[in-house]
């Protein structure tokens, strides 16, 4: 029994051991480059929230916070950062805050048939733009609810920044302060200031001369 018991420890290190190795491989293709965005694709996994930083020069840049356990895809590495896409967004995390898949998934290039003619695709829906109807881009953008607030140029608690953006224009000036995980920020207006914690709209208050 001590026998089997012993053997049983020692297949489970081995497949530990085997798990980290992919991982370590994975990490040190993409760091060489040998791993191409256009054939493969990696993809990690957030243990902890973290910053999407614009660029990785610069830790102000930042564009928004994931949260844990979130999917990101993995397009470059180096020791500190991974350069990923979330959402539609693009930009550098922690290494250290993601745990990368344990194997690249394969992505196989469509083979188009040669004297084929191609279906035109069905026309889409076109979203509105600014320059057409306000509110209809905001209709489309929040649905008419919301669109009817943010074009009386209301605000409330829990909005996130962009649809303020929407309703009272780009501020005069923002204040950043990052702290950790938690982006504080403070809009300044003509003659009201907005706080906004991690891209929610938390409290405001008139500006006193």
């Amino acid at each position: 029994m001590k026998i089997v018991t012993f053997l049983l420890l020692i297949m489970l290190s081995f497949s530990v051991v085997n798990a980290q190795d992919n991982r370590t491989s994975i990490l040190q293709d993409l760091e060489n480059n040998k791993v191409s965005a256009k054939d493969t694709k990696v993809t990690a996994t957030l243990k902890s929230a973290s910053r999407l930083f614009e660029t990785k020069y610069d830790l102000t840049t930042v564009i928004l916070i994931i949260p844990a356990g979130s999917v990101v895809d993995v397009l470059g590495s180096d020791s500190t950062y991974l350069q990923v896409t979330y959402e539609e967004y693009e930009g550098y995390i922690f290494r250290r805050d993601a745990e990368l898949s344990e194997t690249p998934v394969v992505i196989e290039a469509e083979t188009v048939p040669v004297n084929v003619q191609e279906k035109k695709p069905v026309e889409e829906q076109q979203a509105p733009t600014p320059k057409q109807s306000r509110f209809s881009y905001l209709e489309y953008k929040y649905g008419s609810s919301t669109a009817a607030k943010l074009m009386s140029g209301k605000i409330w608690k829990g909005m996130n920044a962009e649809m303020v953006n929407d309703s009272w224009g780009t501020p005069k000036k923002i204040n950043r302060v990052i702290s950790g995980n938690t982006v504080k920020e403070e809009w300044i207006y003509k003659s009201t200031w907005l706080y906004i914690e991690n891209d929610r709209l938390v409290e405001w208050g008139p500006i006193r001369q």
